[in-house]
């Protein structure tokens, strides 16, 4: 248990970041199980448009520091490929 005030507090901070920052990251994990299931429907216009809200997401992640930038970018990089492969 933290002893000072000020440990107290950062506790109290941590636990709220955590909660935010997972909130974050299981949106992004979701936008891309939708391109997913898009792609695998087979359907690329709407795997396209889908790829281009989630790209969105993972940059607005990234930015925040909750996932590395180059794993946004491996992750985009990843989506678009698939998008491409299907047409």
């Amino acid at each position: 248990m933290a002893n000072t005030a000020q440990a107290r507090k950062r506790a109290r901070q941590s636990v709220a970041r955590n909660k935010h920052n997972a909130s974050l990251r299981s949106m992004m994990r979701t936008s891309i199980k939708r391109v997913r299931q898009a792609i695998a429907a087979g359907d690329q216009a709407a795997a396209n448009e889908v790829f281009r809200k989630t790209t969105s997401v993972i940059d607005r992640v990234a930015d925040k520091n909750i996932i590395h930038k180059n794993k946004a970018a491996r992750h985009k990089s990843r989506l678009a490929a698939a998008i491409k492969a299907i047409g």
